[in-house]
């Protein structure tokens, strides 16, 4: 079963590109167009992945970021890749303290969307594995 990605984003030329991309990569997709329905799809949809814009109207992706720490609250949270057109350090920094696993610039490359989609599940896989019994024992 592929692993799903749940692509937030309120521009839909946007998201029919991307679920282009990654559907082509082997990704299963679900869509969501605002912060809202994002937060609304999670149990249905269950993703691996998360990707998230931040300027939304209604509910930022910073905002969404909040209520998914609430919602998954000590339950390992799917990664969350900022994908926006908000460039700059500042913000970079601000998406990373929030939580987000890594942020992207819009455009990116498609070789890189993939590359950090696939690191975002690898890194989640390892989340979920027990620790390894030390030597000592």
């Amino acid at each position: 079963m592929p692993a799903k990605v749940l692509i937030v984003d309120d521009e839909q030329e946007v998201v029919r590109l991307l679920e282009v991309i990654l559907t082509r990569a082997g990704f299963a997709i679900a869509k969501a167009y605002s912060g809202r329905e994002c937060l609304s799809l999670l149990t249905r949809e269950n993703p691996d992945v998360i990707l998230l814009d931040i300027m939304m109207p209604g509910m930022t992706g910073l905002e969404v970021m909040e209520a998914l720490r609430t919602i998954y609250g000590s339950v390992s949270m799917p990664p969350v890749i900022f994908l926006t057109a908000k460039g700059g350090m500042e913000s970079m920094i601000e998406g990373l303290q929030a939580g987000a696993y890594k942020y992207l610039v819009k455009p990116t490359s498609r070789e890189k969307l993939i590359e950090i989609v696939k690191s975002a599940l690898e890194f989640s896989e390892t989340k979920k594995r027990p620790p390894l019994e030390p030597d000592w024992m």
